[in-house]
């Protein structure tokens, strides 16, 4: 039962989890630099999974004891390089980017929601109409498109006098394929 309940351990180990700590935030600053601002910015799933990695890799590093601090910083390290490298052939490989990143889906078109996308991406109109207020807009209508991001973002463009094949920035963007202006 004494157990149960670990307030503290001992001065020691607080010295410790103090020096990992200042490591790990070290190691991830230098990461971070290293790597790019891809690291901190708004994420797509392949950079938040990464993320996520790292700081359970670091939290094992500062607090677990049978977790070495330089298995876990070589972990950290592998990821990083695996990430730079993979963001680089993404850039330069368009099937290896097919594979890694989603693309942006479209979910409206001229105020119709297009449903199938929306049950494929999980998307609802409630978060559609959400999305379409932030910007000012208060109908469907008043959008020409929604798009949902790569990273998870609703995009909406307002209404304007161009049709589908006029507008160049969504050139990738998946959309079916009998939109009709």
């Amino acid at each position: 039962m004494a157990d149960a309940f670990n307030l503290w351990s001992d001065w020691p180990r607080s010295v410790e989890i103090a020096a990992n700590a200042v490591l790990f935030y070290i190691l991830i600053v230098v990461m971070v630099r290293i790597v790019g601002k891809r690291t901190t910015s708004q994420l797509n799933n392949f950079d938040w999974i990464i993320n996520v990695a790292v700081g359970s890799l670091a939290a094992s590093g500062i607090l677990l004891r049978n977790v070495a601090s330089l298995d876990a910083v070589i972990a950290i390290a592998v990821l990083a390089a695996c990430q730079y490298l993979t963001t680089h052939l993404v850039q330069r490989h368009p099937a290896i980017a097919k594979v890694v990143k989603a693309e942006p889906t479209l979910l409206t078109h001229k105020g119709r929601f297009l449903r199938d996308a929306m049950r494929r991406t999980r998307i609802s109109e409630q978060e559609i109409k959400m999305a379409l207020r932030r910007n000012g807009i208060t109908e469907p209508a008043g959008a020409n498109w929604v798009v949902l991001e790569t990273n998870g973002e609703l995009t909406v463009i307002p209404r304007q006098d161009v049709d589908w094949d006029g507008a160049e920035a969504l050139s990738d963007v998946r959309a079916p394929a009998d939109i009709a202006d």
